[in-house]
């Protein structure tokens, strides 16, 4: 008798047919892609490394939701009607308060200084001004609000229109702009005059590809960067400087600073009274600073990873290699801090523990909150930009200093405009300005591993960021952590850098200081009008939120840095005699003077 096979208990599944094999790379998709790309680099260049279709998706996004809401319509209808009449009752009591204060009826937002002069108060200036500020306000609620716009789209037409409004201030205009009126009276124009000049000058300085602007007196080696020192390693990617000591005794740990290297690492070691590298000597530590190449297009295919292994990886172990020290104060200031994170993650998922501690300035490990830098993310934007680099071989210093430019406008492009060429004032740069003028270049391949994989794809706080073939995850980050975030900073916004207390699984220190992403971390001693806010997290203590944080946090008048040696010293050994400079022995004689060779490449 026979039997019927079993019924499988559920259907067979219905294969998919198999995808097509890719088809095999030839000469003309290679000349097509190449093609591709030159037509963006091409164009990128006459847009200032900014995608037309991002722009265009954002506009688009924005223009069609507000064209279907009606009532987004009404209400901003209502908003120009009504500020109309605020300004028109303005008007009206100004031009019968007689000699009487008149209270505005807008005030400008804090950040906004164009207005402070009392000039801007007298008729018909002051109408001018009001006016300007209300058409402002307008514009911020026509772009922001409307129902169905995402928010990326959202925050890049309110930056648009920000600019075009920076544009058209009545501060930028001589016939708007009664300090000017009033500058050409009393020097019979030749204010008009130094503008012009300026003017020109700057114009010759762009087109010969120098900085415009005067010519500053700081110079690296002269009155910048005068720590004493020697360069002790250098490899294809860093000079490692070793600071010789300045105390008789210093602790045994050595601090080993990785400054960003998209920008020179002196803003460290700017002049003296004004150096963290001369701050910590003084306070008995031993000090190594890298000091990156600055990279030109034969270096375009450097990355992520050669930027840790030669770069972070290999001063932790030169620093060790002389001072025989067991562990390290590892300190990362913005991108390099960044980098610095990267390798403490790598070195807590190997068992790795030769850090004492780590120190991060204004640097960020989570980019989902990254400030206005977010504007310019996009996959449309990241091809544009990647593009450009790919035709140059980097990314040249007058291109990246453009798009921090952009960010702060107002302050850093259209006021600086208004104040050399028609007030004809040159100011005389600072040391933190020649610094700031001293930019470096970005390597093709690193900056765009940066770009897409912290900023895009945010791999790092998300655990999919992979150091030698395994991924790392923050939390494996257990040395103390001393997070410094600055209350102005628009490259790494204070709420980001405040992310350390959750993101990793050690006792975190945060301080809030206030200035911006400079200025707030060149906060020496001394220096007037300083304040910060400091609060420690145990490593297993209660979160608590950026606001929250700041209303707990006590403040304190005076620079942060006192309280920062203070804690490194906490966390070290007793002090012994200091360390031989280099170590011959080992093959690290010391080499040239600090500041060494790379720093004055151009």
């Amino acid at each position: 008798m026979k039997h019927a096979a079993p019924r499988p208990a559920f259907p067979p599944t219905r294969l998919a047919p198999p995808a097509p094999p890719p088809d095999e790379p030839s000469a003309a998709g290679a000349i097509g892609e190449a093609m591709d790309r030159a037509a963006h680099a091409l164009m990128a260049r006459a847009t200032l490394g900014l995608s037309p279709a991002a722009l265009m998706a954002a506009w688009t996004d924005w223009a069609f939701h507000l064209a279907v809401s009606p009532g987004k319509q009404m209400q901003l209808a209502d908003k120009a009607f009504r500020k109309a009449l605020r300004l028109q009752r303005y008007a009206f009591r100004r031009a019968t308060a007689g000699a009487e204060p008149c209270p505005a009826c807008i005030e400008p937002l804090p950040q906004d200084r164009r207005f402070d002069a009392e000039a801007w108060r007298r008729p018909p200036f002051d109408l001018i001004a009001q006016g300007f500020l209300l058409s402002q306000q307008w514009w911020w609620n026509a772009t922001n609000g409307v129902r169905g716009v995402t928010k990326p789209h959202e925050r890049v037409v309110d930056f648009v229109a920000r600019q075009m409004l920076d544009m058209v201030s009545p501060a930028n205009f001589p016939a708007t702009n009664p300090e000017v009126l009033e500058r050409t009276a009393q020097e019979g124009g030749m204010n008009l005059v130094r503008g012009a000049q300026h003017w020109a000058e700057d114009v010759v300085a762009l087109l010969s590809g120098r900085d415009p602007g005067p010519e500053s007196a700081h110079r690296v080696g002269e009155t910048l960067a005068l720590s004493p020192g020697r360069v002790v390693y250098r490899n294809r990617l860093i000079e490692l400087i070793q600071y010789a000591p300045t105390t008789e005794t210093v602790r045994p740990e050595p601090v080993v600073i990785t400054p960003a290297w998209i920008m020179k690492y002196y803003i460290l070691d700017l002049a003296p009274g004004r150096s963290l590298v001369e701050h910590l000597t003084g306070q008995g530590f031993t000090v190594f600073m890298i000091s990156w190449l600055n990279p030109t297009p034969a270096e375009r295919d450097l990355g992520m990873d050669d930027y840790l292994r030669d770069g972070q990886m290999a001063a932790l172990a030169v620093a060790q290699t002389i001072t025989g020290a067991p562990k390290v104060h590892a300190v990362g200031y913005c991108l390099g801090g960044t980098l610095l994170t990267i390798a403490a993650a790598a070195m807590g998922r190997d068992g790795d523990d030769r850090l004492a501690s780590l120190t991060l300035f204004a640097a960020q490990a989570d980019f989902s909150e990254a400030g206005e830098l977010m504007l310019f993310i996009n996959d449309s934007q990241l091809t544009f930009l990647e593009d450009l680099m790919w035709d140059q071989g980097c990314l040249d210093q007058r291109q990246m200093a453009g798009a921090f430019q952009l960010l702060r406008s107002n302050d850093l492009i259209w006021s600086r405009l208004t104040r050399e060429h028609l007030l004809g004032e040159r100011a005389e740069p600072n040391d933190l300005m020649a610094w700031n003028a001293d930019a470096t270049r970005m390597p093709f391949r690193m900056h765009s591993e940066y770009l897409r994989r912290m900023f895009l794809e945010n791999a790092l706080s998300k655990g999919t960021y992979c150091v030698d073939g395994a991924a790392i995850a923050l939390s494996d980050i257990r040395a103390p952590v001393f997070a410094v975030g600055t209350e102005t900073d628009h490259v790494a916004p204070w709420r980001s850098v405040h992310k350390a207390h959750f993101l990793f699984d050690a006792e975190t220190t945060f301080v809030l200081t206030n200035g911006g992403h400079n200025a707030g971390v060149v906060a020496e001693p001394g220096h007037p009008r300083r304040r910060y806010r400091i609060a420690t997290k145990p490593a297993d203590g209660p979160y608590r939120d950026p606001d929250a944080w700041l209303t707990a946090a006590e403040p304190h008048e005076g620079s942060w840095w006192p309280a920062w040696t203070g804690w490194l010293a906490e966390r070290s050994g007793p002090e012994g005699p200091p360390p031989p400079m280099g170590a011959p022995e080992s093959g690290l004689p010391p080499l040239d003077p600090a500041p060494g060779l790379y720093v004055m490449q151009r």
